[in-house]
Parts: structure tokens; C-alpha cells; sequence
């Protein structure tokens, strides 16, 4: 059975990580008061990084436990494919208990791996188009 851990590979770490998702974002996945943006890596495993404002969560006590109850569903969901997440907060989120949290996660992840894997059947038929052609060729 594998270690159902979460290491420090599995954290968007780095400013720069946070970065090339919001400079690439290819998968969002909307929700009333969660917002995922994430992109494809070349890592074999999917990594998270967490962004709430206090402008949404005013208390340090609501964001903490709102980047707890992420963190234990992003862990216990080991075969999400190969993507850098970031999950931003919305307003209202305050008013979710942990029951209503953890159900929104678990929706909000299958529709991310639902896309995802949208997204990995598309790209085989967007390389077929003639769009690709060079200019004076036709």
C-alpha cells in the first residue's frame, strides 16, 4: 500500500511555480467558492499551492482550517494526473463547515481530472487541422 504522505515535491514552493500556472493556465475548474487553476507538468505527480486572502477569510483561524481540509483531500487523492494546482478562495467560504468543504473538494477534483482528461484527448485532433501550415505553402 503506498504512503498516503505529503512531501514537500507535492508543494508549489517557489514564486516561480505559482507563476507558470498563472502564466499557463490550460485547466479552470470554477466553483461558488473555490477557483482551480492548473496546468500540465513534466513531474509524474501533481502538485498544490494554496492562495487565500484575508479580503475572503478575515480570520487566520478560517484560512488555516479551509488549507487543512485542502490539503487532506489533495492527499488522500493520490491518481490526480501530473498538473501544478492552485486553489484560490472566493468570498462566502467562511460560512462552509468542514463537511460542506470537504464535499466541494471532492466534486471539484473529479471535474478537474473529468477536464484533464479532455484536454489530453483534444490535442491529437487540434495537431490534425490545417492551421499548422507555413505561410506560402498553399
Amino acid at each position: 500500500m503506498k504512503a498516503l504522505n505529503f512531501p514537500k515535491s507535492h508543494r508549489l514552493l517557489k514564486p516561480a511555480d505559482y507563476g507558470k500556472v498563472f502564466d499557463d493556465v490550460q485547466l479552470k475548474v470554477p466553483h461558488r467558492n473555490f477557483l482551480i487553476l492548473a496546468t500540465p507538468n513534466s513531474l509524474g505527480h501533481a502538485r498544490i499551492g494554496l492562495i487565500f486572502a484575508k479580503k475572503n477569510l478575515k480570520l487566520a483561524v478560517q484560512r488555516n482550517r479551509v488549507k487543512r481540509r485542502i490539503r487532506e483531500t489533495f492527499r488522500l487523492k493520490q491518481q490526480l494526473p501530473a498538473l501544478d494546482i492552485i486553489v484560490l478562495g472566493r468570498q462566502g467560504l467562511a460560512q462552509l463547515d468542514n463537511n460542506q468543504v470537504n464535499l466541494a473538494l471532492l466534486d471539484l477534483w473529479q471535474r478537474l481530472e473529468r477536464k484533464y482528461s479532455k484536454l489530453q484527448s483534444t490535442p491529437a485532433s487540434v495537431a490534425s487541422t490545417p492551421s499548422g501550415k507555413a505561410k506560402g505553402t498553399e
